[in-house]
């Protein structure tokens, strides 16, 4: 009997979970095993962690419910290290933990928030990278409200994610003062109109802008930036950038300098060809020639491309590339107001955007597909029967089997 080849998937975020539901679904069970290793037993929206964080409720799907009935494997566990040259990945759970083995692995961790270098980030200051995180500042948030004196909230970091927090906080707690930290000029990649609708926004909801300013510490109370200022604040949240685990290039991966797996065409390592990457794990050169950013977006076309990849080399097929594009950014500014900002060829922002309830709808739209798609991996069929029945015929040339060094197509 032929054994079954073993698919591990590390990360069950919006790229790993939806990779392991499509391998599912296009891989027969009798000849695929598929593993989804993750920390946390729930999926969580990271989109909406700056909503979470201001007290808003949002869907926290179970992973063994998105995944029941698609024979995944779901471990519940920390991934504590990688080890290509074994084909084993080490993991801790509830109950010690191991080593997981592997024909292919499918890379999928994320990224957490980057300190930069810069002291008592992590004592200190508070961030909306994971669901943990998030609900630390809503209790802070919680008790700053209940004060009688207004309390002020500092948002160190003017990208889209420092943005959305900014506005959600100002709009979900108006007694709280917030100052929003920006390195350069407030939305410097924006179009003029797209950074003046992002001007009156801050200006309605109360948002004190500090632009060309940097911080160089964090403390309790505090930040102290470059010029010696030193602005009061009793809530840090650093906003200022992503940063991915270190346990890929510490596995001997090959990874840039920030620890992101270098990746070809069809997602997979470089330097170990069973090992594919996807969403911000993965150093991918999109279609117009430029790295693509770390953003939800950029998971769903490196998990498509990274899947197609598997299946077609799995099967015997030929690879088929899959579009890697980044159009725009879509910007929440509270519940009723946002920005839709499309780009070009060369990432450069276009003229035209969308403001207001608009873009706010269009950004709703699309958070709630991202749900969606990812937390039913078999499109809302009956699980079981529609992955029998989808399942490509791996008899006779198509035989499933392990990915062997330069004898696969690398499309």
């Amino acid at each position: 009997m032929t054994e079954k080849h073993r698919i591990v998937v590390l990360g069950a975020g919006y790229a790993g979970a939806y990779v392991a539901g499509t391998l599912a679904r296009r891989l027969s069970p009798a000849d695929t095993e598929i593993t989804v290793v993750n920390p946390e037993p729930d999926f969580v929206q990271r989109l909406r962690l700056h909503q979470l964080a201001v007290g808003h409720e949002i869907e926290a799907p179970q992973l063994a419910d998105v995944f029941v009935g698609t024979g995944i494997r779901l471990r519940l566990a920390r991934v504590t290290a990688v080890d290509p040259e074994r084909q084993v990945v080490a993991v801790v759970d509830a109950d010690g933990g191991g080593e997981l083995g592997y024909d292919t692995l499918l890379y999928a961790l994320g990224s957490h928030v980057a300190d930069h270098g810069v002291p008592g980030v992590a004592e200190h200051a508070f961030d909306v990278t994971s669901r943990a995180a998030a609900l630390r500042l809503r209790e802070r948030l919680d008790s700053l409200s209940r004060r009688d004196d207004d309390g002020s909230v500092l948002v160190v970091g003017d990208g889209l994610t420092g943005i959305e927090t900014a506005t959600e906080i100002a709009e979900s707690r108006p007694s709280l003062s917030v100052t929003l930290v920006a390195r350069g000029e407030l939305g410097t990649s924006l179009s003029a109109g797209a950074r003046g609708h992002l001007r009156q926004a801050c200006d309605r909801l109360g948002i004190t802008v500090l632009e060309h300013t940097t911080v160089e510490a964090v403390e309790a109370t505090r930040v102290l930036c470059a010029d010696g200022t030193a602005l009061v604040s009793d809530a840090t949240v650093w906003t200022a950038g992503f940063a991915v685990s270190p346990i890929a290039a510490v596995g001997g991966l090959e990874v840039t300098e920030n620890g992101r797996i270098v990746v070809d065409r069809t997602m997979r390592s470089v330097s170990h060809p069973n090992v594919y990457a996807a969403g911000d794990s993965a150093y991918a050169i999109g279609d117009n020639g430029r790295p693509l950013p770390m953003s939800c977006a950029s998971a769903g076309y490196t998990g498509r491309q990274a899947t197609a990849a598997i299946v077609a080399r799995l099967t015997g097929s030929e690879v088929r590339n899959t579009k890697l594009e980044y159009h725009g950014n879509h910007i929440s500014l509270g519940r009723q107001d946002g920005i839709l900002q499309m780009v070009d060829h060369e990432a450069q922002a276009k003229p035209k955007y969308v403001g207001g309830r608009k873009a706010a709808r269009i950004k709703a739209g699309i958070v709630k597909m991202s749900l969606w798609t990812t937390s039913h991996p078999t499109f809302g069929l009956p699980k079981r029967k529609h992955r029998l029945a989808a399942a490509p015929d791996l008899s006779a040339e198509k035989t499933v089997r392990p990915l062997e060094n330069g004898a696969a197509n690398h499309g």
